[in-house]
């Protein structure tokens, strides 16, 4: 008989905020909606400047991978790296005062919507450069190996990445070195405004994987318990020494690549049809028919989490802005020069 997962058992007692749970699956997919409505809104209203990359309609393959994660493991990130952030448990007055260039940001408003990092929940920092944060990922995987812990590091990138030499590279070193790294592509069917049927000749991008000896799989990117099964799967038998395994997580942004983004790519139709396979809508479907949740807790989660963004939107403002004097105060410059 097929265990219940933990995202859809029933919660039994007090559960721990570390512990994955249907609660604490929503209130990721809601924070990660609401943040990231937010910060269009701002954008638009010109309150926010430079670019930022959305990841509205992906909310479920974050918070599926990271409720499989310890505090304790490692993330790297992507230019569409908010949901991350806030998956691995990122503070939200800090990401947002980063976006409004606020001393008081992750980076203290110097890395903006691209290069937040928070090394205190394991999140090595997002990545402007397609397929950058893979290596970096293997690296550390590397260095847990070193150490001789059972940490594990995963690698979010998108289709695009797949392309570039460095995913290619890491997978060959995780494989013939069996790191303690899962490979997490969000297949969003576009690299940038290319679509996934013109860049590459194979079905699916977890085949890839064959081609270095370890495992991949394919999972309905928008079914936040499908993606936490399949990562922890992978996260188990990495902490067991036992190497990496490439997940491809099928999956679509309702927004544009970016804020330049006309869209003149995608039709209408296939945008609309998408947005009937809403990861939130889904999950909260499925939690209450299992009993994980009922009607009243889906409604106190959602406005926990509304206030919780307002209020970060709030104290963020208020925050003083970054100092353009200390600019290169975090810089490294050999000595006396």
């Amino acid at each position: 008989m097929t265990s219940i997962s933990p995202l859809l058992a029933p919660a039994k007692g007090i559960v721990s905020h570390d512990q994955p749970s249907a609660a604490s699956a929503l209130e990721s997919l809601l924070a990660i909606r609401f943040f990231e409505e937010a910060v269009d809104g701002l954008f638009a209203r010109g309150l926010m400047h430079g670019t930022m990359h959305l990841s509205i309609g992906q909310e479920a393959v974050a918070t599926g991978v990271c409720a499989a994660l310890r505090k304790t493991d490692f993330i790297t990130s992507t230019h569409r790296g908010h949901s991350h952030c806030i998956a691995k448990g990122a503070d939200l007055t800090r990401m947002m005062a980063e976006l409004l260039a606020k001393q008081t940001g992750y980076c203290r408003g110097r890395g903006g919507s691209m290069h937040i990092a928070d090394v205190e929940t394991g999140n090595l920092g997002a990545n402007g450069i397609v397929a950058g944060g893979i290596p970096i990922a293997a690296g550390a995987a590397l260095a847990q190996k070193m150490k001789g812990n059972d940490n594990v590091v995963v690698s979010f990138f998108g289709d695009g990445a797949t392309n570039e030499g460095a995913f290619h590279e890491a997978m060959n070193l995780a494989a013939i070195w069996d790191l303690p790294v899962i490979f997490v592509c969000e297949n969003n069917k576009y690299g940038m405004s290319n679509s996934t049927e013109f860049s590459m000749r194979i079905e699916h991008i977890s085949e890839r994987a064959a081609s270095y000896g370890f495992e991949g799989v394919t999972v309905d990117g928008n079914d936040v318990d499908e993606v936490f099964q399949a990562a922890a799967d992978a996260v188990e038998k990495a902490r067991a020494g036992k190497g990496p395994t490439l997940i491809e997580c099928l999956t679509y942004r309702h927004k544009g690549h970016s804020k330049s983004d006309k869209n003149l790519y995608r039709t209408k139709e296939e945008i609309e049809d998408w947005k009937t396979k809403d990861p939130i809508g889904r999950f909260e479907h499925k939690a209450i028919e299992a009993g994980a949740l009922n009607q009243d807790q889906v409604d106190a989660i959602t406005e926990k989490m509304r206030d919780a963004v307002r209020a970060a939107i709030t104290e963020a403002s208020s925050a003083p802005d970054s100092d353009p004097a200390e600019l290169l105060a975090s810089v490294y410059r050999e000595a006396g020069k």
